[in-house]
């Protein structure tokens, strides 16, 4: 999970304890130390600049702290009092053009001015077009909190992704159109490189990986699923191509990939599900079928959560309680199992998709809270479905038929109430595939992400 890094400016023309004609100082700093502390316990790590800009000179030399160092992710400008916005807008506009995030948070309250310290730079920030987050709220208000912390979460994110780099192995995987990715588009956008490879170096590296590798790994399997897989081809190769991703997705300096999986690879060696469980489990973000948009999805959803990450078909909608079937063809990370369905392994078991068969995972989603998303296109340009998701298990007396709705019973399911518009929900949909991360705070996290991204954000 992140940890977004922060500065935090205070600003205000009556500083250094200038007191107004009753006597108070104008800035409070049991609101600002409140302020801090707000952040801090909501998991953002800070980098206070010592002290509290008025002039242009000192506003220069602050935000060209900020913008020269490449570990921050965002600034927070902290009204402390009224400011003349001249001395300010300058140098936050030439922050600005690092692409870093800006918040400009107002703490509620008559004395002190706070309030038109706020609303004059958010003012200069919309004349003169700085893109930024404006928040008037309490550091004792959650709420409040949340739009601060998210909207920094998501400039790590945007940030992370930059100078960054997506490997694919193989090509389009099952036809897809809504999944293919243009390496201009994507550059323009994240800053984010396409790197491929096509499989033979990865069947290679599969079957040299050694017995001792293969035996240092059983204890980890036991623990995830209380047993070991019955030892043959299909499933030691299985197991050997998850080595092999984690050696080449490594020396590769990926730092997020897609793999095809069918046709070719899938049928010729083995089913990519086994491995890119136990990748998914690692927190790489991934995707099969060579689907970029759904292996960015899983990347920030992962980054986000706590949890890994489960990719799966959006194979069932019951519009009439908002239920929806998230089934992947074998692949969802063990550690995410419930009390229910418990980690399991079974077989691929589709001969029209990788009839070298292979390990696959079995397992019912562990009951939380959480979100569905999927980046896609529409007309080649990038929109977000989001929404907020409960996830649960069905009675225990009805699992077993649940499980048999689909036809493929073996296959992971997650159970999900999606709290939405569901028919705005399916016509905005962009793909037969989900992403389904656990955390509340998810949520608001990716919304800000398109904003500062520039991708239609879909919140129905």
């Amino acid at each position: 999970m992140i940890t977004p890094k922060v500065g935090f400016i205070v600003y205000g023309v009556h500083k250094d304890g200038l007191q107004d004609p009753m006597g108070t100082p104008f800035i409070d700093d049991k609101i600002v130390a409140a302020s801090k502390a707000a952040l801090r316990a909501a998991g953002v790590e800070l980098v206070e600049y010592g002290l509290v800009v008025a002039s242009k000179a000192e506003a220069q030399a602050a935000m060209k702290s900020m913008r020269d160092d490449d570990s921050i992710d965002c600034v927070v400008l902290f009204s402390g009092t009224w400011v003349w916005a001249a001395h300010m807008i300058g140098a936050v506009r030439d922050y600005a053009k690092t692409g870093k995030g800006l918040v400009v948070w107002t703490h509620p309250g008559s004395q002190g001015w706070r309030p038109v310290g706020g609303l004059v730079m958010q003012g200069a920030l919309k004349e003169v077009g700085i893109a930024h987050r404006f928040v008037y709220g309490a550091a004792s208000d959650p709420a409040d909190v949340e739009r601060v912390v998210s909207y920094c979460q998501a400039a790590h994110l945007k940030n992370m992704l930059n100078l960054s780099t997506i490997g694919t192995f193989g090509g389009r995987g099952m036809g897809q159109t809504c999944g293919a990715a243009d390496p201009s588009q994507w550059m323009r956008m994240f800053g984010v490189d396409i790197d491929s490879r096509d499989t033979a170096e990865l069947v290679k590296t599969a079957e040299a990986v050694t017995g001792s590798e293969l035996a240092a790994l059983e204890p980890r399997i036991k623990a995830l699923f209380g047993t070991i897989p019955e030892n043959d081809v299909v499933n030691e190769r299985s197991i050997r191509l998850y080595l092999a991703l984690r050696k080449l997705v490594e020396a590769n300096g990926w730092d997020f990939y897609t793999i095809q999986s069918f046709p070719g690879f899938g049928d010729e060696y083995c089913a990519t599900c086994f491995a890119q469980s136990m990748m998914l489990d690692d927190g790489f973000g991934t995707s099969t079928l060579g689907d970029f948009n759904t292996a960015l999805t899983v990347l920030l959803l992962t980054k986000l959560s706590p949890e890994p990450v489960y990719y799966g078909d959006l194979q069932h909608v019951d519009k009439a309680t908002n239920e929806i079937k998230i089934i992947g063809d074998g692949a969802c990370p063990p550690s995410l199992a419930g009390e229910l369905g418990p980690a399991g392994f079974a077989e691929h078991g589709i001969p029209t998709e990788g009839e070298a068969g292979g390990l696959s995972v079995k397992l019912v989603c562990k009951v939380g809270e959480g979100v569905l998303a999927r980046l896609g296109r529409l007309n080649g340009r990038f929109q977000m479905v989001i929404t907020r998701g409960s996830i649960f298990e069905p009675p225990p007396e009805a699992l077993e038929q649940r499980k048999l709705e689909c036809g493929i019973p073996f296959w992971p399911h997650g159970f999900v109430k999606a709290h939405c518009d569901i028919e705005k929900l399916l016509q905005s949909w962009n793909n037969e595939y989900a992403c389904l991360g656990y955390g509340l705070h998810l949520y608001p996290a990716l919304a800000d992400f398109c904003e500062l991204t520039g991708i239609e954000s879909i919140l129905p």
